[in-house]
């Protein structure tokens, strides 16, 4: 490495205590498509002497092959490590640098610039303590130039270095300058950022990078480098208040047990009280034990496993806080999310919500409105597609400890999984907590599910049937219940038609209105089977999320999945409505196995062929099947 330190020679553990007690910082690249992230951080890298020999020249013959600067050595090359960006000239997945000077540490997130990895950009910029954005001199502001500046706002960075480069291809003119920046600060000033610092800059040739330009003699502020180094971004985290998110309990003999986490916030001393959130539980701090041995002081970012004077029951996913300034916890909240999925958000689609220690099932209530990253404005919506953002409101399966967003970004975050495929679909802020969900508890009452039943004889289920629109679904539930009632058993079906004619008249058939449709449906469902009932669903019920979401409403085994296996072209030739017909000639829009999809079970406890066997049969092997499964108590065949 070209970089070397008088210490380094002279006084070893001198030259690493000094590494060791440098500041840190954490900072973002992004911006619109070939506005020069990655040469800027190619150019700091170069600059630093952070380079290592081989390395250079390994960069100096890749540039005649695949660089974009003709004869000059093409920094961006030290980032854009994958073959398919340096092939494109372009940043694709998000490139995570370390350097250092003689006054901080850095590690430098180079984010990609174009739309469909949006998602990427956020999660650099999710843990960034500064964003730099950059701004082609040529364009000015662009639309992802806003979209960007709007997410990182959105996920907490509040200090802003707009860096306005390639400003060598307009000879530095100060005019250009100017309109850009009065630009960018009328549009960003109802952001939030703290500072906004704009700076000119050739990234290519290092203007105003490391080193002050003569060709911006009409600027007077800060090089690039010069910000970073000075800019304090420490003391609203260390003034925050204590957060250590329990990751795991250590325990590895009889003598100790202690709790592992990394500090999300603020400080603790030996002898603090601390309070456990949900549980309550109070003690106060016997040991803080790390790595490199015990301290006396811990604070943010610092992996600690601290013991307590007390034996209480702390598990992974609580939080530990100081006792005068606990975390609040809620299980329903309004969030700002931004969807990263190029399937659709869905109100009342069920997904996993992790946040930093914990992971629980979690839907979304109400979509309140998307926001237009061009001007802020609401707009009203059903759904949020791929790098949209939006505000909601979620309802979790059990309450989470959490502080606000704005108030601390590593208690306040998180993400949402799909169920079936366990990819990342969002991430999230939380606004604030619900005050209802606080207030409103689950009644137990007297007379419960078990009562009811043994008061019918009876085993209570759901049979949820689901095909295409023509399969039988209905003449067999309606089969399924004559036969049932004939045994004297405690019935009652809910049929697709029949609930659209008073409890969902006021849904459509969109994907959105689909997914609402069998929310409230498994709702009902839900609240028959703990009367006590064996309930028929039969519904088209389109989307495998929508029916797991019914099926983990009920307690194992009461969820029994009834494929009716009909082929498109036979429900199709029965058309007894009339309804494909229509929908082949356009009458009917979002049209089940013609203009939307249709996705099979994949492991349902019941399939019947139509095809093969009648509806009579069919009836008949459900209900053999619910004798064997002890559903029907005192059944006689």
């Amino acid at each position: 490495m070209a970089h070397l330190d008088d210490l380094i020679s002279t006084d070893i553990l001198g030259y690493l205590k000094a590494q060791e007690d440098k500041s840190f910082l954490r900072f973002i690249t992004c911006g619109s498509v070939d506005d020069g992230k990655s040469t800027l951080i190619g150019r700091l890298l170069y600059d630093s002497k952070l380079i290592y020999e081989d390395q250079l020249a390994s960069i100096e013959k890749d540039s005649k092959k695949s660089g974009t600067q003709g004869d000059k050595i093409d920094l961006a090359l030290l980032v854009d490590g994958l073959a398919a960006e340096r092939e494109q000239g372009i940043t694709i997945d998000v490139a995570y640098r370390f350097f250092s000077t003689d006054k901080r540490k850095f590690i430098v997130a180079d984010t990609p610039g174009h739309v469909q990895y949006t998602r990427n950009m956020a999660t650099g910029a999710s843990t960034a303590d500064v964003a730099v954005l950059l701004i082609d001199a040529r364009y000015g502001v662009q639309e992802q130039t806003r979209r960007h500046a709007f997410i990182v706002s959105l996920l907490g960075v509040k200090h802003v270095v707009v860096a306005i480069n390639k400003m060598d291809l307009n000879d530095f003119d100060q005019s250009i300058y100017n309109d850009i920046e009065v630009d960018f600060r009328e549009f960003s000033k109802d952001l939030g950022f703290t500072d906004i610092t704009c700076i000119p800059m050739s990234a290519l040739d290092g203007d105003n990078v490391t080193i002050r330009s003569k060709n911006s003699d009409w600027y007077k502020g800060p090089t690039l480098l010069e910000y970073l180094e000075e800019v304090n971004v420490d003391a609203a985290t260390l003034d925050a208040p204590f957060r250590l998110p329990v990751q795991w309990v250590n325990r590895p003999n009889l003598d100790f047990r202690g709790f592992s986490g990394t500090v999300a916030s603020g400080t603790i001393e030996v002898g603090d009280e601390i309070i456990v959130i949900p549980s309550g539980k109070r003690s106060t701090v016997k040991e803080i034990v790390t790595y490199d041995g015990n301290k006396d002081i811990a604070r943010e970012d610092m992996a600690i496993t601290l013991t307590l004077n007390d034996e209480i029951d702390i598990s992974r996913g609580d939080i530990i806080c100081k006792k005068d300034n606990p975390a609040e916890q809620a299980d329903q909240f309004q969030a700002h999310m931004l969807w990263m999925s190029e399937n659709e958000l869905y109100p009342g689609r069920q997904y996993l919500l992790k946040t930093g220690n914990k992971t629980v099932p979690a839907s979304i209530l109400k979509l309140k409105h998307r926001i237009d990253i061009n001007d802020f404005s609401e707009v009203a919506v059903n759904t949020l597609a791929l790098n949209e953002v939006g505000v909601a409101t979620l309802s979790l399966s059990a309450p989470i400890a959490f502080d606000a967003y704005n108030d601390n970004r590593n208690t306040g975050s998180f993400i949402l999984i799909d169920r079936q495929t366990n990819a990342t679909v969002g991430v999230g802020m939380l606004d604030f907590a619900l005050r209802r969900a606080s207030n409103v508890v689950w009644q137990d009452l007297d007379v419960n599910k078990a009562v009811r039943a043994e008061q019918k004889n009876q085993k209570p289920a759901l049979l949820w049937f689901t095909g295409l629109s023509g399969s039988g679904k209905s003449t067999i539930a309606n089969l399924v219940e004559k036969r049932l009632l004939d045994l004297g058993r405690h019935t009652y079906t809910l049929d697709g038609d029949n609930v659209r004619h008073g409890l969902n008249r006021d849904l459509n058939f969109s994907k959105a209105d689909r997914v609402e449709n069998i929310r409230r449906i498994g709702e009902v469902s839900r609240l028959m089977v703990d009367a006590g009932l064996i309930t028929m669903a039969s519904f088209i019920s389109p989307y495998r999320a929508e029916r797991q979401m019914a099926r983990d409403l009920l307690e194992n085994g009461e969820f029994i999945e009834i494929f009716v296996n009909t082929p498109l072209e036979v429900a199709e030739a029965r058309d007894v409505k009339g309804l494909y017909a229509k929908a082949r000639a356009g009458e009917i829009k979002n049209f089940t196995g013609i203009d939307s999809e249709y996705q099979a079970p994949q492991n349902p406890e019941i399939t019947v062929n139509t095809v093969e066997m009648s509806a009579d049969d069919a009836a008949e092997m459900i209900v053999s099947y619910l004798k064997d499964k002890g559903f029907l108590a005192g059944y006689d065949a």
